[in-house]
């Protein structure tokens, strides 16, 4: 089923993306535009902006912008079809699909689509095919109810080596996206062969309860085997942005304002099976500043559950500073040596693990005891630089309240004065702040506009100015104003733009506004390939200065950006910068020649030139 892409745009102007965001992010207006903190990275002042004339978003401390799409798809980790659905759903708008066109059955739609049968047919050779006995033998040995292998879609991968691929052959699915999804493998050979085989399936759900990936575990490890063999990232999966069981888990996590976080898939399903619901597992990866994001949507109060053993207390003290990072509120459970939540659960029941997690440390008192028990305060220098690494995740805490009162306690505990320790604090956030500083002004966090100064730099320097030039009047162009628009392509020529991605840039908006007799930036932006491209007119579209809606006013003072005097200024100086290189070249050239026919035709030339210029300048003043 497709989105016909005139239902795409209907919806799109239809929504008002200040209302949109503004659920999500505490935007305030300036000027013309509203502000607020940054969802997509921690920042203390903000640089999130919204225009809600254009519809566009942009972070200049990141760069991440967009339209209102795009805000939901990296807000809550969603597609770009559920993105549509989304604003449809919040608007009230009906959506009728159309069959077998090509509109918007995104290709992620596609995606999804073979991510769903290849499911249907991992569950089916568990419950149906006789071959799948032996999965079920190992999940009853796990203690995991038919009802909970539905519940959470489980499956067998057969031990044939093509059965999925005779599946897909079978049902007509496009064998080469099945490959991009890393379902079906290809061999040098050009043989077709199924990725996952011989193991046990876990398919991975979006927030949404979309099927987005697949997880295959080896009944026995092996030396020669992976135990866990995961689906690469695609267009639909983005490792490091999943949560496992979240979408049976979000609601429960809402509901009780509290998320408890495991490693494994089976810790959460056998929690899940005894009743505790609002459990997420990272799944085999570290966790990221991008889950914890799409956590902190439910929650902002975390358990972490990690396995008791080394690496587990690894992952434990990794995962306090991002979720420090991202003001969550943290405790830690330490079960028994030995125990991991499957097996505690299985043995002790619900009531004794939710005595547990009523039990659960802050994330000091869990690191100390770590510490403690490395034997780090044994001597004086050694817990002089314990103490230093116990200061180091409260000052990642912005609230000032919740760091004092650590602060406090930490005091008490090496009886030590506060104030040694707040200026020990004080060290840390000095550290934080300039390497804030040092990311911010970095070519990664200016990757927008990275291309146009390394293409600067190859030219001439004197080039500089009239690429400043070249700048503003895309920025006037971005405005959308149409009187603008006509008056800028009626004075100058597209040709004479020195940079050629500020050529290219002009030219789309030439061709959109000609073929549509309208312009935006979305229209630019969705035919914009060069990813630096798109951030650099959406930097460019939020700038300080904005066409004024007077534009063509003869009496706006001279300081005012927005007048037709400024663009006339840009104009003139646009169209000067030629004239005056060659001018520069024919000097040149006069001092370099012997020839007095040179020398006169010269002359001429540079007197033509000086009237020329003088004739702009009059028409442009």
């Amino acid at each position: 089923m497709r989105i016909p892409e005139q239902k795409v745009e209907e919806i799109l102007h239809s929504a008002d993306i200040v209302d949109m965001i503004g659920q999500h992010v505490q935007l305030r207006k300036r000027g013309k535009n509203y502000v607020g903190l940054c969802p997509f990275h921690n920042e203390k002042t903000p640089s999130f902006t919204v225009n809600q004339d254009k519809q566009i978003f942009y972070c200049f401390g990141c760069q991440e912008g967009g339209n209102i799409y795009k805000f939901l798809m990296n807000y809550k980790k969603i597609s770009y079809v559920e993105a549509i659905q989304e604003v449809a759903a919040d608007l009230g708008i009906t959506i009728d699909y159309e069959e077998n066109r090509s509109g918007v059955l995104s290709e992620t739609e596609i995606l999804y689509e073979i991510n769903e049968e290849a499911a249907r047919f991992f569950s089916n050779n568990l419950l149906k095919n006789a071959e799948g006995e032996r999965a079920k033998i190992y999940f009853d040995s796990r203690k995991i109810k038919i009802a909970t292998i539905r519940s959470f879609g489980l499956g067998y991968a057969l031990t044939k080596r093509d059965a999925l691929v005779d599946y897909f052959v079978a049902k007509k699915i496009d064998i080469n996206k099945a490959i991009e999804l890393g379902l079906i493998g290809r061999s040098e050979k050009g043989a077709l062969y199924d990725r996952f085989y011989n193991r046990l399936i876990f398919p991975i759900f979006s927030p949404n309860g979309r099927v987005i990936a697949f997880a295959g575990r080896v009944f026995e490890t092996s030396e020669n085997m992976a135990k866990y063999l995961n689906s690469p990232e695609s267009k639909v999966y983005f490792k490091g942005r999943i949560l496992y069981g979240l979408s049976h888990s979000k609601e429960e996590i809402r509901k009780l304002n509290s998320a408890i976080l495991v490693e494994g898939y089976m810790d959460l399903i056998s929690l899940h099976q005894y009743g505790v619901k609002n459990v997420v597992a990272v799944s085999g990866t570290s966790l990221t500043d991008d889950q914890v994001q799409l956590l902190s949507r439910y929650t902002k109060n975390v358990v972490l559950l990690f396995d008791a053993d080394n690496a587990g207390v690894k992952a434990s003290m990794r995962s306090i500073e991002i979720l420090l990072k991202q003001d969550m509120n943290i405790k830690i459970v330490s079960l028994p040596s030995g125990e991991d939540p499957d097996s505690f659960v299985q043995k002790f029941g619900k009531d004794e693990f939710v005595n547990q997690i009523n039990r659960a440390q802050n994330f000091m008192e869990f690191q100390f005891s770590i510490y403690e028990a490395q034997g780090k305060f044994a001597d004086p220098v050694t817990s002089a630089e314990t103490i230093r690494e116990l200061i180091k995740p409260i000052g990642l805490i912005t609230d000032e309240l919740k760091r004092s009162m650590l602060i406090k306690s930490l005091a008490e505990k090496f009886n030590l004065r506060e104030k040694l320790l707040e200026t020990e604090t004080e060290k840390i956030l000095k550290k934080i702040e300039i390497d804030a500083k040092r990311t911010n002004t970095s070519p990664n966090t200016k990757a927008a506009l990275e291309l146009i100064e390394q293409d600067v730099s190859k030219r001439e320097k004197e080039l500089k100015p009239v690429i400043r030039v070249e700048k503003e009047l895309i920025q006037f162009l971005l405005d959308g104003n149409p009187k603008v628009i006509d008056y800028i392509f009626s004075q100058i020529d597209l040709d004479d733009f020195y940079l050629l991605e500020h050529h290219k840039i002009a030219a789309l908006i030439y061709d959109i506004y000609k073929e549509e007799n309208y312009f935006n930036v979305n229209s630019l932006l969705s035919k914009l390939e060069e990813d630096n491209l798109q951030k650099y007119c959406l930097e460019l579209s939020i700038e300080k200065y904005r066409v004024s809606d007077k534009w063509d006013s003869k009496h706006v003072v001279e300081k005012d950006k927005n007048s037709l005097k400024h663009l006339n200024d840009v104009i003139k100086k646009f169209k000067l910068f030629p004239l005056e290189q060659r001018m520069k070249e024919v000097l040149a050239e006069m001092k370099q020649t012997a020839d007095e026919k040179s020398q006169l035709d010269l002359m001429k030339e540079n007197t033509e030139l000086s009237k020329e210029k003088k004739l702009i300048e009059q028409k442009y003043s």
